[in-house]
Formats: C-alpha cells, sequence, structure tokens
C-alpha cells in the first residue's frame, strides 16, 4: 500500500483559539504553521524557529509546513530595498532549514493574502460559510474605494449589478463589507482603512501581471538556490480568488500560470502549492488535469471546495459537494504517488490539510481565523482521509 498523504493541520500560534492538544485529537499528525509575530520582511531567527517547533513537538506533533514566509511588497513591485528583503529572506530559509523545516508555503498576491465579502454566510442547514460575492466587490470597488477607472473592468451589466447591490445595504453593512474586504492577512487582525489601501495601489501603478510575473521570476533565481542547499521546498500557493481584483493583478491563477513559475526556475526546490478551492473558483481550470500535468511539481496539498455561482461568485461548499470533482483530484493525487514510488522518490507522503471549514456546533463558541474553525475542519479531514482509503483499496 501507497504511504498515506501526511494529513495536516493549520494551526496559528499559542493565540489560535484552536489548541494544539485539540489538534491532536483529530487524527492530524502535522502541524502547519508560521512565525506571525514576526513583521514581514524581518528574518526568522533559528531561537524563534526552535522555540515554536518544541511548543509543537512537546503536543506529539510535527511541524510539516511553513504557511506562510510572506514576502514584502519591495520584492513584488521591484522597489529599492528589493535585494535588501531577499537577502533576509533567504537567511529565514536557511534557519528553517538549519532546524529541520523543509517546506516553504508563500504566496505572490499583491497587498492582500486573499479576498471574502462575507465572513458568515449562512448555508441551509444553518453552518457557516465563506462567501465572495462578485457584485459586492464591484460595489466596494466603485462606490466606496472609489479606484480612478475602475468602471472599465466591469461589464455594464456588473455595473448595474453592483449599484443595485450597493443601494440595497445599510451603512452598517457598507462598514462590514470594507472590513472584511480590507481584511486578508493570515494569523492578523489587521484591516487596512480606504487611505492605506490607496497608498498600497499606487505602488502597483506601474506593475501589471507582465511585470508582476518577471518579479517572481527575479525572486525565484535569487531564492531557489539557497532553498536548494538547505534542502527545503518552496511551494507557491495559487491566487485567492485567481482572478484580478480592484486593480491588482494576479499571476497565480491557471495552469499556464503554474506551468511559466516551475519553468522559470528548473528546481525541485521550485514548486506547488496545489489549492483546490483557489483553483477551482475558475471553472476553466481542469483540477484533476493539473493534478496530473503538474504533480512532480506539487510539494503540498490544499483541499476544499467551493460551490461557484454563474455571476463569478462562490462560497465554501462541503469538501466534497461543491463545484469541483474532488474524487478525480485525489484519485489523480494518489497516482502521482504510484509515480514517485516507481520512481524512487522520497516525497510519497505529500502533506495535505483540509483547507477552510465550516463553522458547525460547538465552533460558533470560539473566535477562530475565518475559514480555521475545529469541528468544520475536522469534517473536512475525516471525508478526505475516508475518499483517500476508498481509492487507494480499489486501484492498489
Amino acid at each position: 500500500m501507497i504511504s498515506n498523504l501526511e494529513q495536516t493541520f493549520r494551526w496559528f500560534g499559542p493565540n489560535d483559539a484552536v489548541t494544539l492538544a485539540a489538534i491532536k485529537q483529530t487524527g492530524a499528525t502535522g502541524i502547519v504553521n508560521a512565525l506571525h509575530h514576526i513583521p514581514c520582511g524581518d528574518v526568522w531567527s533559528v531561537e524563534e524557529i526552535k522555540q515554536r517547533n518544541e511548543m509543537i513537538n512537546a503536543a506529539g506533533l510535527r511541524w510539516s509546513v511553513v504557511e506562510s514566509v510572506n514576502i514584502h511588497e519591495s520584492i513584488k513591485t521591484a522597489g529599492p530595498q528589493r535585494d535588501e528583503y531577499i537577502e533576509k529572506y533567504i537567511a529565514t530559509l536557511k534557519n528553517l532549514g538549519k532546524c529541520g523545516i523543509k517546506t516553504v508555503c508563500y504566496n505572490f498576491m499583491p497587498v492582500l493574502d486573499w479576498t471574502r465579502t462575507n465572513l458568515d454566510f449562512r448555508l441551509p442547514n444553518n453552518a457557516s460559510a465563506l462567501r465572495y460575492h462578485a457584485p459586492a466587490v464591484a460595489a466596494f470597488d466603485l462606490y466606496i474605494l472609489e479606484r480612478e477607472n475602475a468602471a472599465d473592468d466591469f461589464t455594464t451589466t456588473e455595473q448595474q449589478q453592483a449599484k443595485a447591490f450597493f443601494d440595497s445595504i445599510s451603512e452598517e453593512q457598507k462598514k462590514q463589507l470594507t472590513n472584511t474586504v480590507m481584511a486578508g492577512l493570515p494569523g492578523t487582525d489587521e484591516v487596512f482603512t480606504i487611505a492605506e489601501f490607496k497608498e498600497h495601489l499606487k505602488k502597483y501603478s506601474d506593475t501589471d501581471a507582465n511585470k508582476l510575473k518577471q518579479n517572481l521570476s527575479y525572486f525565484l533565481n535569487a531564492i531557489v538556490p539557497a532553498a536548494e542547499e538547505a534542502g527545503i521546498k518552496m511551494c507557491i500557493h495559487p491566487d485567492d480568488p485567481p482572478f484580478p481584483i480592484l486593480g491588482l493583478p494576479r499571476v497565480v491563477s491557471t495552469e499556464k500560470d503554474l506551468l511559466d513559475i516551475v519553468n522559470s526556475c528548473p528546481s525541485d526546490s521550485n514548486g506547488i502549492t496545489f489549492c483546490t478551492g483557489s483553483l477551482g473558483a475558475r471553472g476553466d481550470n481542469d483540477l484533476p488535469g493539473m493534478v496530473n500535468r503538474l504533480g512532480p511539481h506539487i510539494h503540498f496539498l490544499h483541499l476544499r471546495n467551493v460551490q461557484r455561482e454563474p455571476d463569478g461568485s462562490f462560497y465554501e461548499a462541503d469538501h466534497l459537494n461543491g463545484s469541483n470533482d474532488m474524487y478525480a483530484v485525489m484519485k489523480n493525487v494518489i497516482l502521482e504517488q504510484k509515480r514517485r514510488e516507481a520512481t524512487g522518490r522520497d516525497d510519497i507522503a505529500i502533506p495535505m490539510r483540509p483547507d477552510h471549514g465550516h463553522k458547525l456546533l460547538d465552533d460558533f463558541n470560539y473566535n477562530t481565523y475565518p475559514g480555521y474553525s475545529i469541528i468544520g475542519r475536522l469534517k473536512g479531514l475525516a471525508e478526505l482521509r475516508g475518499l483517500e482509503m476508498g481509492i487507494k483499496r480499489s486501484i492498489v
């Protein structure tokens, strides 16, 4: 029997309402964690890494994946301090390698790490899910942010839908929408003001998708040799959502994007975090085919599902339901494991985590990070674990 995927759980550190002891009871053996208290761009010291690692080990768990070593905006925009921050990034990778932590997830999304419009979207069973409502984002862009030339990014119909939505909500709801869209830095409660966000947009005024992709290639070619030396596998996370928003470019949204990234600096240390939720928000992404074709480059799996809606909206669905065929995805992951076993690779037990989860039952009594309640993710992990076992028993 092929090794099981390594079952992991994201944990946001000592201040997370979800404890390591609780995660231990889910059956997960690995922890996905980051040192969120260290400002973006600063070096993670060996002492800080060891302290966190010892905390995780003491709970009977393993720090399997770093998510994320965030990338400073100067690197994304090719600012004057780019090389300085790249050197600091390399120093962090070297320190992680010294501590035996060998998989690093990161993203290259400008300014915001993710965007939703509703953090408490109620499903028919009254479970709470995350939602991206396209008319709400358009309304925010056009009538709250009032971004210059924003109307050029929307069709007449989309502008009409945005206006209707904007007129239908109260001032309090507009404030809540602003706070929700302007959040998006995992592990923090930071919310940008409109003025702050506009200043960030100015920094990207000369950075379109082509330029952003060049800046990503520059970054990879600078850090991958150091990652190789440290034995670290870098794995880029797709954009969430996987299309341009608020005037900001996206360059990790499609199969072509991912191919461009791995080909820009060919190396086992330059790989992919395959997130079925982020990539699955686009109906033109063939997820099972992408696993088949990109499989050798996948170092980390985020498994979740979304229900797409005709207007470009989506919400977080049950892990095995929604718009994406999780059976076909899991089957192709297992076939990739078989190929790795046949060729003698030692990374057969790919780390996998149940990404996001609904708030269910007792989850409502805890103030957890959006999408990271304990029971909702436990349900997802149990479903994915069963799906994996069923497929392996049938084809291996």
